[in-house]
């Protein structure tokens, strides 16, 4: 994703461990109420936990073994969780000739249920560190704990507890690959976000229930994360966004989610909403910072060091709290 530039553009504009899946709980069912529904307790270490095992890996860029290993570490973990899982794999051309071997991992909670919501993330990582301050790495790959690893992290703990949490809508957990080979030196969008394009022209399997919105979570484990109202967000999504705002802030993480305007990301949620499907991008944006993200964004630095478990508590109490309270 260019996430730099047109970022900076439309933000100048705007107004401002790893515990096992037990089998399900008496009493937990679609007609919980949304207080009990608050009692069901997002486990930010469990998350964390699950962003340090993919960078344990090593750097996650396709056609490398730490990326064909970790995508089946995250198959398994889905598939423990009780998810119907499938695995779309596609070779798929970037922007510089490179044939991307890409998987999408989708897993599929309680998919007899008509309704459905879509929850998003990207697994891979860039190839290059082009943002780094020193120009000896920006050939090197970059780690991804925050961008690619976070977002993640965040929904295998959500496939933790929807095994023990029945809601009242299916829930599909979409983990987009060969999102971040794009190109970075000119306007070509279309470059970034190669699995979620293919997702959107060829769905996992026949039949596929659309579902009736999608978040979508992108560098949401840094400790100074600010997840401004997205530009395309808010043209796509209003509603969604709203209710995810004010889930948020009910909760009691307004310093995470800011109520105000940020800047249009070129990201998976474009490929998404433009096949008719409403979604959001909850993703740290900073505007005081000269990229328009956090200071390890496309560096070497994007590291376990940097992450941190609030966030990722504020980001994942609220999709349960969002997502259970019905």
């Amino acid at each position: 994703m260019n996430k730099s530039k047109y970022a900076i553009a439309l933000m100048a504009c705007c107004i401002v461990a790893v515990a096992g899946c037990a089998g399900k709980t008496a009493g937990n069912s679609a007609q919980q109420t949304a207080d009990e529904a608050k009692e069901i307790t997002f486990d930010a270490d469990s998350a964390y936990s699950f962003v340090a095992r993919q960078c344990a890996f090593g750097e996650r860029v396709p056609n490398t073994d730490a990326h064909s290993e970790c995508g089946d570490w995250i198959a398994s973990r889905l598939r423990q969780c009780g998810a119907t899982v499938t695995e779309q794999r596609a070779d798929l051309k970037a922007f510089d000739g490179t044939l991307l071997h890409a998987r999408n991992i989708v897993g599929e909670f309680y998919p007899e249920k008509k309704r459905r919501v879509l929850l998003v993330a990207h697994w891979d990582c860039r190839p290059w560190a082009d943002s780094d301050p020193n120009p000896d790495n920006r050939r090197k790959p970059v780690m991804g704990a925050n961008d690619g690893a976070s977002g993640v992290g965040v929904l295998l703990e959500m496939a933790r507890l929807l095994k023990n949490n029945e809601p009242a809508v299916g829930i599909d957990i979409l983990l987009v690959d060969a999102e971040d080979w794009g190109d970075d030196n000119g306007d070509n969008p279309d470059s970034w976000a190669l699995g979620a394009q293919h997702w959107v022209r060829t769905p996992h399997r026949e039949g596929y229930t659309r579902p009736e919105y999608a978040i979508l979570l992108d560098m949401v484990g840094d400790a100074n994360a600010t997840f401004l109202r997205e530009y395309f967000s808010q043209q796509y999504a209003p509603d969604v966004v709203n209710r995810v705002w004010a889930a948020a802030n009910r909760l009691g993480y307004g310093n995470f989610f800011v109520n105000a305007n940020g800047g249009g990301i070129t990201d998976d949620h474009l490929a998404i909403n433009n096949a008719g499907i409403p979604c959001i991008d909850i993703i740290d944006q900073r505007m005081d910072s000269p990229t328009g993200f956090c200071p390890q964004w496309h560096t070497t630095d994007d590291t376990m060091t940097h992450i941190d478990r609030r966030p990722l508590k504020a980001v994942g109490q609220t999709l349960v709290n969002l997502l259970l309270e019905k």
